[in-house]
């Protein structure tokens, strides 16, 4: 029975209905909820609140929340409640069409957070108190620990600081899932707080479930569903591309002794490039590797299973539906192997220093002098946020972007001559791939690396467009040692908005 999950007999009687627990949140209200990616998303609890904002606002009352979560989530909770026009406020990384409709008309604000900085943030006061957290859970134990699900993200800062919570207890999961979170830290003020005793990705430093009061836990709604997840595209033949480049790197690599044979901890973003990426190593010389990272995607869970992982660590899972299925069977199996954690741990930039991890994050587009945009196309329109890229990127032994060079069609550049936004400047970005090829510009001043990542980076259609752009800015009045014409910096991105591609 679902109510098995929930072991002690006080908790067993705040067990209710979903429309029962839903009026605990009211309007203006502060929710700390689970979720990063879809895994970890409560989601019965969501859908009968925004049905209830539904209702309010065709009666005419106000009824909107302010949402934190881990990071992106699911369309049970971002779509659910932006389709209701129910959050006033989000933050720190969204991934729904509809939600990200709301924020860039300005109907949302929207905070876009480095993913490691949210949970001490929230504790130091920045943002105000958290009124409930909704949070979901495999079981409630005997002694009161509440066991995670596919996603940890920050809800372990939720529970300790909500006045009241909401947990859905999902049966979906199997229940061997008791074991696989390391649940560690988020309690000390920075000055008391010693170093984080994570000396390799698969150390273990905490306990397994999450802590709460139990007389904070206000409702607790019994579900049995998966996570809305997405598949992967397997046919992405630029995915593919980017994929071999970097093995032929990792290779030429660790023949020169820059990099040992079981190569660094790895870590990869999110994306059907960054699957790729992980899959390729199934099929490459590479042993007993490692990874540390944030979302656990399926090459990671592939490389497990081909024995060429030994443990992967992580904040989330965000896997496909074919993958969360065998995940969910091989539980007991894989749990040794798999390690869930706080994000403000899994991103931590004293852990991947320490590691020396080699980081692979995705981008929207870079210029020609390496600095990156991985949140707004155009400059101004946010895709999805930051993440947890900037926590790796700056504190890896080596920081990897990579993209197809080129978009709708190749209406898009990825290459251009400077980025109309900048979340990664050159100084964080050593290597950048693309189909085309990969540009290592480690060591090499501004104009070289701007004539190596056009002549190796850009699409061949492009890329007489901007050589011209570097010729003319290094001959050009101001000249400099990053040359920059800055009538035309930006008049890529104006032409795509008027006339729908960059091409002249």
């Amino acid at each position: 029975m679902e109510q098995d999950r929930v072991r002690p007999p006080a908790l067993r009687r705040k067990i209710c209905s979903a429309e029962d627990a839903a009026p605990l949140i009211g309007n203006g209200m502060t929710i700390g909820s689970g979720g990063f990616t879809p895994s970890g998303t409560p989601k019965a609890v969501p859908r009968a609140l925004a049905a209830r904002i539904e209702e309010a606002h065709a009666q005419g009352h106000p009824f909107a929340i302010r949402l934190f979560t881990g990071a992106s989530t699911s369309p049970d909770l971002d779509g659910a409640l932006a389709r209701a026009s129910g959050v006033s406020f989000r933050m720190p990384y969204n991934g729904d069409a509809t939600m990200r409709a709301k924020i860039n008309a300005g109907e949302t604000a929207y905070v876009d957070l480095h993913l490691s900085k949210v949970a001490p943030w929230v504790r130091a006061g920045f943002f105000g108190k958290v009124d409930i957290a909704v949070i979901e859970a495999a079981a409630i134990l005997e002694d009161g620990g509440i066991v995670p699900t596919l996603a940890v993200g920050n809800n372990k800062t939720w529970l300790d600081l909500a006045e009241k919570v909401i947990i859905e207890v999902n049966s979906w999961h199997n229940p061997a899932i008791h074991g696989l979170h390391d649940i560690w830290g988020g309690d000390l003020h920075p000055e008391e707080r010693l170093p984080i005793p994570i000396r390799r990705p698969d150390d273990r430093i905490g306990e397994t479930v999450f802590r709460v009061d139990p007389d904070k836990i206000a409702a607790i709604v019994l579900t049995n569903e998966p996570d809305q997840n997405a598949s992967f595209r397997d046919t992405d033949d630029s995915a593919r591309q980017i994929a071999g480049h970097l093995m032929e790197f990792f290779r030429h690599e660790t023949a020169h002794g820059r990099l040992p044979a079981s190569l660094p901890p790895l870590q990869s973003g999110v994306g059907n490039v960054a699957n790729a990426v992980m899959a390729a190593f199934v099929d490459s010389p590479f042993e007993n590797l490692f990874a540390y990272t944030e979302v656990i995607q399926d090459g990671m869970l592939a490389m497990i299973h081909s024995g060429k992982m030994r443990a992967v660590s992580g904040s989330a899972f965000s896997v496909s539906r074919d993958a969360a299925e065998i995940l969910n069977r091989d539980m007991e199996t894989l749990r040794e192997k798999l390690i869930l954690r706080p994000q403000e741990i899994s991103n931590n930039p004293e852990i991947i220093r320490r590691l020396g991890c080699v980081t692979m994050n995705t981008m929207i587009e870079a210029d020609i002098y390496g600095n990156v945009n991985s949140t707004r196309v155009m400059g101004s329109r946010v895709q999805n946020g930051i993440g947890g890229s900037g926590d790796f990127a700056r504190s890896s032994h080596l920081s990897i972007f990579m993209a197809p060079s080129t978009a709708k069609n190749s209406a898009i550049s990825a290459i251009v001559p400077m980025t109309a936004h900048v979340d990664h400047i050159s100084q964080d970005v050593q290597i950048m791939v693309t189909e085309q090829g990969l540009a290592d510009l480690r060591g090499l001043p501004a104009r070289q690396r701007a004539r190596l990542i056009i002549e190796r980076c850009a699409h061949p259609e492009y890329r007489p467009m901007l050589k011209d752009y570097l010729i003319r800015a290094e001959t050009g009045v101001y000249g400099g040692e990053t040359p920059h014409l800055l009538t035309e910096s930006l008049c890529w991105h104006q032409r795509f908005i008027e006339t729908g591609s960059m091409r002249i």
